[in-house]
């Protein structure tokens, strides 16, 4: 079962597996998994989170079921509801979490509430002053989730991806290199093969990067480029499939 465990709910009578049932958390594509942690995620109140790399020596896979277990990851839609519903010692709801992995990089997620993903994720200090908490997770509504040249944020009440400032600002330098030394149809189809999917915000920085280029090439009094050339549909994926690439061979 690669990435697929089984979905198990806390009921007053012990746990309780669900048949049938299976969580997803190991999504075979980088574009996959930027659309489940937006999408899915992010944009669903999933806002703290910490990030991680497993390292060479340590299986994937026990680490994900490691980290579903003891966060109590693995629940059905209808269990995170009932979860919502009720609240805590401290009287605060209960929270629920999300965990996602795309080759060694893995994210664990939490909404607001009373949840041990908090407990685990804070370190107290006594000082002077009294007690101090240090927390070790991010607020993706602060931090971005950074990961392969995507960055994932909450603004404005909704979920956004863009490229990170790094990657940005490489590939702004890239056509602007190319853009005295390339013809129209190059750069057309140089800006057709950039490497990100056209999410809003990538959209919104991609023709940035084309009014740069343009203002270049209308200096040297060469041609400009369409803004055709910049893609701004982008292709909804099913996160946890592994593509069917015609000419290689599928895996199932």
């Amino acid at each position: 079962m690669c990435g697929r465990f089984p979905i198990t709910d806390k009921y007053f009578d012990g746990e309780v597996a669900v048949a049938k049932q299976v969580y997803r958390c190991v999504a075979p594509t980088l574009e996959g998994f930027i659309q489940q942690l937006a999408v899915a995620y992010v944009a669903r109140g999933y806002f703290f989170y910490v990030t991680g790399l497993i390292s060479g020596g340590k299986d994937p896979l026990a680490v994900d079921q490691t980290m579903l277990v003891k966060f109590d990851v693995a629940r059905s839609k209808w269990s995170r509801y009932r979860r919502k519903q009720q609240t805590g010692p401290d009287g605060k709801p209960l929270a629920n979490t999300q965990y996602i992995r795309h080759e060694r990089f893995f994210v664990l997620l939490c909404t607001a509430g009373h949840h041990r993903f908090f407990e685990e994720h804070q370190k107290v200090e006594r000082s002077k002053k009294g007690w101090i908490i240090h927390r070790q997770y991010a607020d993706a509504r602060r931090t971005p989730i950074v990961y392969a040249g995507y960055s994932v944020s909450h603004r404005n009440g909704h979920a956004t991806v863009r490229m990170s400032q790094k990657a940005y600002t490489e590939l702004k330098g890239h056509f602007e290199r190319l853009a005295l030394t390339m013809g129209v149809e190059a750069l057309d189809r140089e800006f057709a093969r950039a490497p990100f999917e056209p999410y809003g915000g990538v959209t919104r920085q991609m023709f940035c990067i084309f009014r740069s280029t343009n203002r270049l090439r209308k200096k040297a009094g060469l041609p400009l480029i369409s803004h055709e050339s910049v893609k701004t549909r982008r292709t909804s994926l099913r996160p946890f499939s592994v593509p069917d690439f015609r000419g290689c061979n599928s895996m199932n």
